[in-house]
């Protein structure tokens, strides 16, 4: 059954500049997630979008959760896939969520990311 569904894009430009502040870096990505943007500074807007898509797919935006409780990586494959943290973790295992399926889209402006919960 579904839990919830949520999308977001954003502008990756304007991720990627946030991110030349250690502050929001730290603030927003997991050390895992660093690693995979000094990479690819591209998937810090992809990553980004991810954590805003799961933040409204539990409805609460970042009101409840953090940016940082939302974590984004990629399989073998370069599949996207998410892990729950602290309090983002909590509201999975209180609504029954096993399962959160992530597909990202890019183009040169923008990154969209679209997630659906399921139990």
């Amino acid at each position: 059954m579904i839990i919830g569904i949520g999308n977001d894009m954003i502008e990756i430009d304007r991720v990627i500049k946030a991110c030349e502040k250690e502050a929001f870096l730290r603030r927003c990505f997991t050390e895992k997630e660093q690693e995979l943007i000094l990479l690819d500074a591209k998937k810090a807007a992809d990553n980004f979008a991810v954590k805003e898509a799961v933040a409204k797919m539990f409805g609460t935006g970042f009101r409840e959760i953090v940016p940082i409780e939302i974590e984004c990586l990629r399989d073998q494959l370069g599949k996207p896939y998410v892990n729950l943290h602290g309090k983002a973790l909590e509201i999975g295992e209180e609504r029954g969520l096993k399962t959160v399926h992530v597909s990202i889209s890019n183009t040169k402006k923008y990154a969209s990311a679209f997630v659906v919960g399921e139990d």
